[in-house]
């Protein structure tokens, strides 16, 4: 079974099981490592996710999948947080860190650039808006190739 594939799989099973624990799935990686498999769940919640979160869901992740044996050869589990430079996937997430600074790469220019970094205003619709050198900036998110928060100084 390919990588993409068991990423599809394990974020499909997962995710019910850490929406019940009150915290949300961020993204599911399944990669090969100096010659080992890797599966590596990130999750996040309101107010950050500690170790004790991530054991929780390590223990209830593990069981289901030793249970269901999704995946043919063997590999690491780890469960953590995204990081304070958490990368954006979902439309939802733009609009949950409103305020804050952001990294976006676009398929094509945005108003020039494929690179912008700036803060998000809110969501509009299917659109995200930014803060960018003084001025708005619409961005379709369709658009958008790659987003991640930033720290600001």
């Amino acid at each position: 079974m390919n990588s993409l594939k068991v990423t599809e799989l394990v974020e499909k099973l997962a995710s019910p099981v850490v929406e019940e624990a009150g915290m949300e799935l961020v993204s599911v990686n399944f990669v090969k490592e100096g010659g080992r498999w890797y599966l590596r769940l990130f999750i996040d919640k309101p107010g950050g996710i500690g170790i004790e979160d991530c054991r929780y869901i390590s223990e209830k992740v593990d069981k289901m999948l030793d249970e269901r044996d999704p995946i043919p050869q063997s590999y690491t589990l780890e469960v953590s947080s995204p990081g304070i430079e958490r990368p954006l996937k979902k439309l939802s997430e733009f609009g949950r860190f409103t305020g804050r600074l952001a990294a976006v790469s676009t398929f094509a220019p945005v108003g020039g650039k494929k690179k912008i970094r700036g803060k998000i205003m809110e969501v509009r619709g299917q659109d995200v808006v930014f803060y960018v050198d003084g001025e708005e900036l619409v961005i379709p998110f369709k658009q958008i190739s790659s987003a991640r928060l930033e720290i600001e100084l």
